[in-house]
């Protein structure tokens, strides 16, 4: 299993409108890194969802529910991907960007040095302490 992050700004999409949902496609990365990252997602990998913007908190936990397939947004023929998320839960506080930022277990979190990307593994140690910091 591997672990990831994804980002988005609460007011475009928030995790509370996934948790909505059965499951919802996660679209529209146009980053060919993060596109990258998409295409080595498997079943079953789990996720923490960030919001960027004001809030700037990882707020919940989703997993994978179908690989990567073509993004149907994507009509560019550029290989753009897509995965299928599933919200597991939110989480009791959110772990935020200033904690993050302080908390030398996330150090490794490229989150840090590469802000803009989307789509970012996580290391199983940061992914089992930011559960912990949250309950």
């Amino acid at each position: 299993m591997q672990y990831w992050l994804v980002k988005s700004e609460p007011e475009e999409y928030s995790f509370q409108d996934l948790m909505g949902k059965e499951d919802d496609i996660w679209d529209g990365i146009r980053n060919y890194q993060a596109r990258n990252f998409l295409k080595s997602m498997q079943m079953g990998d789990l996720v923490l969802f960030y919001h960027s913007g004001k809030e700037k908190a990882i707020v919940g936990i989703s997993k994978v529910v179908e690989e990567a397939f073509p993004d149907p947004k994507g009509a560019d023929g550029k290989g753009w991907m897509a995965v299928r998320l599933q919200g597991v839960k939110a989480l009791t506080k959110p772990f935020t960007l200033a904690t993050i930022k302080e908390d030398p277990i996330c150090a490794s979190l490229p989150l840090l040095k590469q802000s803009r990307l989307s789509v970012m593994p996580v290391e199983k140690e940061v992914f089992d302490h930011i559960l912990v910091q949250t309950q």
